[in-house]
């Protein structure tokens, strides 16, 4: 007897997480994915929501969409980043719930802990301190996030969970140098110093901050593994496991880029959290791995750069 298909609603397909899951379903014989793009399905127009997620009815929902940005962004449009997340995963959750969607899967991100978190970062940090200032409007959405998820569990038994990456990146990234995150601009800014033969490289910060990077193809294995071994309340951590500091990171790229100039550091701007290493042995123990270094996702994630030369992509993850 053949096994029926698993649908998944994948929200925010054409992202830089929702095209990594996209492609991690598609290596599945047992799963089959559906996706609209924001011109097809305005996530935040509800009634549109509710109809789509009632006509297509996934065995899943995975919420990959979301308005996300960097320090500069964050910081810059914090009204947006919190209502325009706050609507669409509302919306998605509860249409999900109306149209009985077995399955949720919500992602999250590490900003939900506080800025001075015990490192590295367990689960029941979440609510114990203060948050980054420059990105405390898309943490509080996403914690909003969280806590429906465990609302609807308890209320109303719904088999939901939700999952918080560590700092992602790979093929499909934002690169524009305004609203990006630091490793993606930072293979733009090094990759357009190179072709401008630019002395000089000036970066934020004093480049101690600590950071975590996960390659992108890795968490939409996460994901699917969750989906099939994973049905807890809480968020549940998804790392790398190592952490690199952003002058470590500068100085790499720069050698994949060929920058051989001087990179300067500007330290009236901000380092952000000055550590932020995820505890992702809750994970690691039901058997999940990463499979990427920080090498060769960075050199996967130029190639692709470097083959959509002059694209900035600006979806939703």
């Amino acid at each position: 007897m053949n096994t029926p298909m698993k649908s998944v609603y994948v929200a925010g397909h054409r992202g830089l997480v929702g095209s990594a899951i996209v492609r991690a379903i598609e290596d599945r014989a047992d799963y089959s994915w559906v996706g609209r793009t924001r011109a097809e399905l305005d996530l935040r127009d509800r009634s549109a929501v509710f109809e789509f997620v009632r006509r297509s009815k996934p065995d899943c929902i995975v919420i990959a969409a979301a308005k996300v940005g960097g320090i500069a962004a964050n910081d810059a449009y914090p009204v947006e980043f919190l209502t325009e997340n706050l609507i669409l995963q509302t919306n998605l959750m509860d249409a999900a719930h109306a149209a009985e969607v077995p399955q949720v899967l919500f992602l999250g991100s590490s900003c939900i802990y506080p800025k001075f978190a015990p490192q590295p970062i367990k689960e029941s940090s979440m609510l114990t301190g203060a948050l980054e200032p420059t990105n405390d409007a898309y943490a509080i959405a996403k914690i909003a996030g969280i806590r429906l998820v465990d609302a609807y569990r308890s209320e109303y038994d719904r088999q939901w969970i939700s999952a918080m990456p560590t700092n992602l990146y790979g093929p499909g990234d934002n690169f524009d140098l305004e609203t990006s995150h630091v490793l993606p601009a930072m293979l733009r800014r090094f990759d357009e110093a190179v072709k401008s033969k630019s002395p000089s490289v000036t970066l934020w910060g004093t480049g101690g901050a600590l950071r975590e990077f996960l390659y992108v193809d890795d968490l939409a294995q996460a994901v699917i593994f969750l989906l099939d071994n994973y049905n807890e309340p809480g968020p549940i951590n998804v790392g790398f496991g190592e952490e690199v500091s952003i002058r470590e990171l500068a100085q790499l790229i720069a050698g994949i880029t060929g920058f051989e100039g001087e990179i300067a550091w500007d330290v009236t701007r901000p380092d952000g959290t000055p550590r932020k290493l995820l505890d992702s042995s809750r994970l690691r123990g039901l058997g999940w791995e990463p499979k990427t270094s920080l090498l060769e996702g960075v050199l996967r994630t130029y190639e692709w750069l470097s083959k959509h030369e002059g694209i900035t992509t600006h979806q939703t993850r």
